[in-house]
């Protein structure tokens, strides 16, 4: 996926999870973050950040923050990135030939990312965008997620019904190590994934080859269950 006019910036506060203040060619502009987690691993003041503009001159906030660089990373921080970078590689062939491939739906009482047929039979797949991360090792999620919770529950039900399930981790950096479930933020979510691994649920993790301007799934990588 691509993202078009595109500037650096200067991470400065964030007063609240959706508005963040950047220095942009040195004036202050209030850019909207879209990652409503907490992410304060990732936004120290004085962190180099990459916003993209808009142009709709309605909006109070004129630019939208993307990605940042922590160390020697760039992190993608758009939390709609991964599910745009997903559909790209599901069409592209990435797990398969899939057919009939198609966003948000609904199955029991719970929306999924994506369906499709693979090799005759109906699947299901959730995507989880990955941005906490030390020295490579990954962790999900940053938040305690009752809604993540219910997703892998979902996945199992339809795994023992006979579909394809999968949950996709969308690491969005390059060069991860591992990923595991965060376990002290969440230990819900880290049983519920190891159910459901356990149950028939296929449990993925992708790493991103990620610009300024645009996130790429990019190399698969281990998922460590073990608590």
């Amino acid at each position: 996926m691509r993202y078009t006019d595109m500037t650096p910036g200067i991470f400065l506060a964030r007063p609240n999870r959706f508005i963040a203040h950047v220095e942009i060619e040195g004036q202050l502009q209030l850019c909207h973050v879209k990652n409503t987690g907490r992410c304060r691993e990732l936004l120290p003041t004085g962190a180099k950040v990459w916003c993209r503009r808009d142009q709709n001159p309605a909006r109070k906030t004129h630019y939208d923050l993307i990605a940042v660089e922590k160390g020697n990373r760039l992190i993608n921080m758009d939390s709609q990135a991964p599910n745009a970078a997903a559909g790209e590689w599901l069409a592209a062939g990435g797990l398969g030939p899939v057919e009939a491939l198609r966003a948000e739906t609904v199955y029991g009482d719970a929306r999924f990312d994506f369906s499709f047929t693979l090799r005759g039979k109906p699947c299901l797949l959730e995507v989880k965008g990955v941005t906490l991360e030390h020295n490579g090792i990954c962790a999900f999620p940053d938040a305690p997620t009752q809604r993540g919770v219910k997703h892998l529950r979902g996945l199992l039900q339809a795994a023992q019904r006979g579909y394809g399930a999968y949950v996709l981790f969308v690491i969005q950096m390059a060069q991860a190590v591992s990923l595991y479930p965060n376990d002290e933020t969440d230990p819900a979510f880290g049983q519920a994934l190891r159910e459901a691994a356990a149950g028939g649920v296929t449990i993925l993790a992708m790493d991103c080859a990620v610009t300024p301007d645009s996130m790429t799934l990019r190399s698969p990588v281990p998922v460590l269950l073990s608590p």
